[in-house]
C-alpha cells in the first residue's frame, strides 16, 4: 500500500491575545515617550518625576489583564500628582490638568479595563479618574487664577471625561460582540462534533445490522440442516438425532438473542431493509450511477472469479468501501477523474480507489468519519485499509480484505488520522 505523505508543518499563527498585547505594549511605549518629553519641556516637571509618574500613568493598562485594581490605584496616583508638579509660567500654553499624552493614556486605560474586565470596572475607572482630575484646580488655584485659564481647565476636564466615556461605551459594545462571536463559534464546533458522532454511530449501527443479516443467514442454514438431519440421513441413531436437535435448538436461541440485540440498535425511525445487501456484482452498477452524475470513472476488475466465492461479509464490506471512497472523491475532488480497481488473488481482495488532483483546491477528507467507518469494516474482517494523498496531488484509498473466513479480526484501534480528528 502507498505510504501516506507527511504534511509539512505550518508555522504557528500568532494568537489574537498575543497580538493585542503587542499592540497595547507599543501604544504604551509611544505614550510614555511623549508624556515624559512634553511634561518635562512644557510643564516644567522635574525629569526623574516625569519618568516615575509617566510610567505609572502609561503603564497602568498593562496591569489590567492580571491586576485590574492595582492598575486603577497606580494610575490614580500618577494622574493625581502630575498636574500638581507643574510650573505655571511654563505650563500656561499647554493643556492642564490633563496633558494630551495623559488624556490618551486615561482613555486607553478605560477602554482596556472595560473590554477585558467588564463595564463595572471600566465605569469605576472613569469615575475615579474624573474625580481625581477635579482635585487639581482645588490644590493649585494659581493655575486657574485668570478667567482664561479657568475656562481652559474646565474645557480640558469636559473633553477628557467625554472622550473616556465614549471609549467606555465602544469597549463595552466591542466586548459584547466578541463574546457573542465566541459563543457562536463554540456552538458551531459543538454542533459539528455532535453531527460527526451521530454519523459515526449510524455507520456502526448499519455495520451491526449487516453483520446480523450475514450471521443470521448462516445460523438459519445451520438450524434447518440440524432440524432435518433425522429425515435426510438414513440410518441415523437416536443419540446422533438428539445431538442434531440440540444444535438446532442452540441455533434458534442464538437467532432470538441476535434479534433482541438488533432491536436495541434500531431507533424508531429505522426499519428493516428488505432489499438484498449489495456485493461485488453491484459495483459496476454503482460506478455507472456515478458516471451518470457527470463524473469520469474508470473501473478495472481482475481475478474476480476467485472473489465470487467470498462470504457475504466480504462482499458487503467491499461494496461499502468502494461506495464511500467514490462519495468522498465526488465530494472533495469535484471534476477529477476517479479510477476504481478490484483485484482478487488466492488470499485477498485488493481494492484501490484513486482520484486525480481536482481542478480547484478543496478540503482534504483526511480523518473523516467515513474513512473511520471503512477502516472498521476492513478490520472486522481481519483486513486493512489505508487512505491518504498521492504523489500526483490526488487521494488514494487502498484496502485488502481476506477471502478466507479463518482470519481472526484484530481489535479496532484508532489510527493517526483519527487521533488528529477526535
Amino acid at each position: 500500500m502507498a505510504r501516506r505523505r507527511e504534511r509539512t508543518p505550518r508555522p504557528p499563527r500568532m494568537s489574537r491575545r498575543t497580538g493585542a498585547l503587542v499592540a497595547l505594549t507599543a501604544a504604551v511605549v509611544v505614550l510614555y515617550a511623549l508624556l515624559v518629553s512634553l511634561q518635562t519641556v512644557l510643564s516644567g516637571t522635574p525629569l526623574p518625576l516625569s519618568f516615575l509618574l509617566g510610567a505609572a500613568v502609561c503603564g497602568a493598562p498593562l496591569l489590567v489583564p492580571s491586576r485590574p485594581r492595582t492598575a486603577i490605584v497606580v494610575f490614580t496616583a500618577g494622574a493625581f500628582l502630575l498636574p500638581l508638579l507643574v510650573e505655571p509660567a511654563r505650563a500656561i500654553h499647554s493643556p492642564w490638568p490633563w496633558s494630551v499624552p495623559a488624556l490618551l493614556a486615561f482613555v486607553l486605560l478605560v477602554g482596556v479595563m472595560s473590554f477585558v474586565q467588564g463595564a463595572r470596572l471600566g465605569g469605576l475607572t472613569l469615575v475615579i479618574g474624573a474625580l481625581t482630575s477635579l482635585t487639581a484646580p482645588l490644590l493649585r488655584p494659581d493655575m486657574v487664577a485668570t478667567p482664561a485659564s479657568s475656562g481652559s481647565a474646565t474645557a480640558n476636564l469636559i473633553v477628557t471625561t467625554s472622550v473616556a466615556a465614549a471609549m467606555l461605551l465602544i469597549a463595552v459594545l466591542a466586548a459584547g460582540r466578541v463574546r457573542v462571536a465566541a459563543e457562536l463559534t463554540r456552538e458551531k464546533e459543538h454542533s459539528a462534533l455532535e453531527e460527526s458522532r451521530r454519523a459515526l454511530v449510524e455507520e456502526r449501527t448499519r455495520i451491526a445490522r449487516e453483520l446480523h443479516d450475514v450471521v443470521a443467514h448462516s445460523m438459519s442454514v445451520i438450524q434447518v440442516q440440524a432440524s432435518t438431519a433425522r429425515y435426510r440421513i438414513t440410518g441415523l441413531d437416536a443419540e446422533a438425532a438428539a445431538e442434531f436437535d440440540d444444535i438446532a435448538a442452540t441455533a434458534r436461541t442464538s437467532l432470538t438473542e441476535m434479534r433482541r440485540m438488533l432491536g436495541v440498535l434500531r431507533t424508531e425511525d429505522q426499519h428493516a431493509e428488505l432489499a438484498p445487501q449489495q456485493g461485488l456484482d453491484d459495483v459496476p452498477a454503482l460506478v455507472d450511477t456515478i458516471r451518470r452524475a457527470g463524473v469520469e470513472v474508470g473501473l478495472v476488475l481482475e481475478g474476480m472469479e476467485a472473489a465470487s466465492a467470498a462470504g457475504p461479509g466480504v462482499q458487503i464490506a467491499a461494496f461499502r468501501i468502494v461506495q464511500e471512497a467514490l462519495s468522498n472523491a465526488v465530494r472533495h475532488a469535484p471534476g477529477a477523474r476517479v479510477t476504481v480497481r478490484l483485484h482478487a488473488d488466492a488470499d485477498a481482495l485488493h481494492i484501490r480507489v484513486h482520484n486525480a488532483a481536482p481542478p480547484q483546491a478543496t478540503e482534504s477528507p483526511s480523518g473523516g468519519y467515513g474513512l473511520r467507518g471503512m477502516r472498521e469494516r476492513a478490520e472486522l474482517l481481519g483486513g486493512s485499509l489505508a487512505a491518504g494523498p498521492s504523489d500526483d496531488g490526488g487521494w488514494t484509498v487502498e484496502a485488502a480484505l481476506p477471502l478466507s473466513a479463518t482470519a481472526a479480526p484484530p481489535t479496532p484501534t484508532a489510527s493517526a488520522e483519527d487521533k488528529e480528528n477526535p
